[in-house]
């Protein structure tokens, strides 16, 4: 059927609710708008689903979710896992209460057994949750970082990470079989309850988890001795992380935490913010006030669904918060973990520090000092939880740390996904360590560059929206792949790494293979540490463009960077323009 015949079933049959019919026939005649609603269905992909809230294919709402959930139950049911069921979290986003019962009930009328948290959780959670329930697999209601009109579907399987192949597009293939919303099921809650189909998760899972999160604690004694010296200062950003940050970080004995008030409790219009994502400087307006205040030491704040975390900390030389990168944290993080546990002898022989590949390469340096396995992987975190799992099956290597630049890492492996909770805590136990030796995290993070160099890296997103945008986006990738550059911002390309092709393409014409799955992503390996990365979002209707050098000082590190984001953007620029010629040229050939 074409988009204007789908948007007509919606607003006649009586499957779909009066309030959605009478909504979707108030926009009757806007084109555009119906264009955009229908066009499509709501890509169920490798991370589940995400996008606007509203009425229509190609958004979110209960029957896109019912949809995602009845093609997930499908899958669970030929792999003969019913009866482990399902647990199910959600953030405080709007709608998310709703769609947690809407993926629940669903799975309830196919057999399936759900264990719902009785609020709103953070994200790691859920995935430590699956393991420790011992579900089949797992859901979190949630759209992460994005603006206050998305909502998403995020699924795990039973070792806790987001699924990853094949089960990815086995699932993904029964989510897509389904063409008619009618044969979705689902049953009334207060009989799911009574079946014993529908249950709420206890406490206890609650506790299990910040007792995991307590573990990872190296240095406990210095933790206490400096808990009335530390000040900490800390914004869950109207999300799930407030409850929890605060417990474990009381809990290890740290006393003196600051929570933003304005900012404290859940909600889905975000008011204080717009854009709840802690690597946008604007986020943290609120909690650097605070942070002036009461002299913090440090200055944390997490996304909506606690998976992200955003670092501030005091310069000694000016007294100023600096801001640091996901890279930053993460490399701090992982220095400070190496470190104290070789100094304690408890570094593991086999030991392996996992980043994905648009990840700085200061990893790959720090892995070498301390002598354990570097490993990369593809973007996404559910290829560092696979590596995990992995790890424990093949009795190969120990995890130590895994982290992206996206803000986001994991400190043990009770959850399978990047965890802001336990970082909050690693990050304010690594801050009472440097305070006592009179150093702030920033400090530390300046001694860090002194011994490894000056690795800086930078991000340039390009939105392109609609089907118009997603054509664009796809050419700029063709274009990079059927002609890759020779030189880019001064540096040599050594070699081309296509994992849509699977080849990594020397210099000199040698050709090897990735080692990874296919992903539409190119990657430029050039002279000198620096790096360019080109991929299209999983989530958004942008493509990134990576990059990343090696320099003798901040100076030098921005000066190189910024040449060779300006070279990057100009070759990519020249791409758009063919592009948009192509698309006026050939667009009535797709549009009709």
């Amino acid at each position: 059927m074409s988009y204007q015949e789908v948007y007509k079933q919606w607003c006649t049959d009586p499957y779909f609710s009066e309030e959605t019919r009478a909504e979707l026939k108030s926009i009757e005649g806007n084109e555009k708008e119906i264009e955009d609603r229908f066009y499509k269905n709501l890509e169920f992909g490798t991370a589940g689903l995400r996008g606007v809230i509203g009425n229509g294919t190609n958004r979110m709402n209960i029957y896109t979710v019912r949809r995602a959930s009845q093609g997930l139950a499908n899958f669970i049911i030929k792999e003969n896992g019913q009866s482990k069921g399902v647990a199910i979290a959600y953030d405080s986003r709007h709608m998310s209460p709703e769609f947690c019962d809407e993926a629940a009930l669903c799975l309830n009328a196919n057999g399936i057994k759900a264990y719902v948290f009785p609020s709103l959780r953070p994200t790691p959670e859920l995935s430590f949750a699956v393991r420790h329930l011992g579900c089949i697999a797992g859901i979190v209601i949630t759209a992460s970082h994005n603006p206050s009109e998305y909502n998403g579907y995020k699924v795990y399987w039973e070792d806790g990470a987001q699924i990853t192949a094949p089960k990815d597009s086995l699932i993904i293939n029964e989510v897509n079989s389904i063409t008619d919303f009618g044969t979705l099921k689902t049953m009334d809650k207060d009989e799911a309850i009574k079946a014993g189909l529908y249950n709420v998760v206890a406490d206890e899972v609650d506790d299990a988890y910040i007792a995991e999160l307590k573990k990872q604690v190296i240095n406990p004694d210095v933790v206490k001795e400096m808990g009335d010296k530390l000040v900490a200062v800390y914004t869950p950003l109207h999300g799930t992380g407030n409850i929890p940050a605060r417990r474990v970080l009381k809990e290890i004995g740290l006393n003196k935490v600051y929570v933003v008030p304005e900012q404290e409790l859940p909600d889905g219009d975000f008011p204080t913010v717009g854009y709840p994502n802690p690597e946008d400087p604007k986020a943290f307006e609120l909690a650097l006030k605070l942070a002036d205040e009461v002299n913090a030491d440090v200055v944390l704040a997490t996304d909506p669904d606690a998976d992200r975390l955003g670092v501030y900390a005091k310069d000694s030389a000016t007294g100023k918060y600096m801001s640091f990168t996901g890279n930053m944290s993460g490399m701090l993080i992982a220095e400070y973990i190496l470190s104290e546990k070789k100094a304690k002898g408890i570094l593991p022989k086999n030991g392996a520090l996992i980043k994905t590949i648009v990840t700085t390469n200061l990893a790959d340096v720090v892995a070498k000092e301390y002598n354990v396995k570097l490993i990369e992987v593809l973007t996404g975190f559910k290829y560092i939880g696979e590596q995990i799992k992995l790890f424990e099956q093949n009795h190969s290597y120990e995890y130590v740390f895994g982290f992206e630049e996206s803000y986001g890492c994991l400190v043990g492996t009770h959850a399978r996904d990047k965890d802001a909770i336990v970082a909050v805590m690693m990050l304010c136990e690594a801050a009472a360590y440097y305070k006592k030796q009179g150093l702030t995290l920033w400090d530390q993070m300046l001694r860090i560059y002194e011994k490894y160099g000056y690795f800086k890296e930078t991000l340039v997103s390009i939105t392109k929206k609609g089907k118009e945008g997603h054509a664009e986006i796809q050419g700029m990738l063709d274009k990079l792949r059927s002609n890759p550059p020779k030189e880019i911002g001064g540096y040599k390309v050594l070699a081309t790494r296509d994992y849509n092709n699977n080849t990594v393409t020397k210099a000199d014409g040698t050709v090897t293979e990735t080692g990874l799955p296919k992903s539409n992503v190119l990657y430029f390996d050039l002279e000198d540490n620096a790096w360019c990365c080109a991929r299209p979002s999983g989530t958004e209707p942008k493509i990134k463009f990576y990059m990343g050098v090696k320099g003798n000082s901040f100076d030098d590190a921005d000066a190189k960077l910024e040449k060779l984001k300006n070279d990057m953007m100009a070759i990519v620029e020249q791409y758009d323009k063919n592009i948009k010629k192509w698309w006026i040229l050939f667009s009535p050939l797709f549009l009709n």
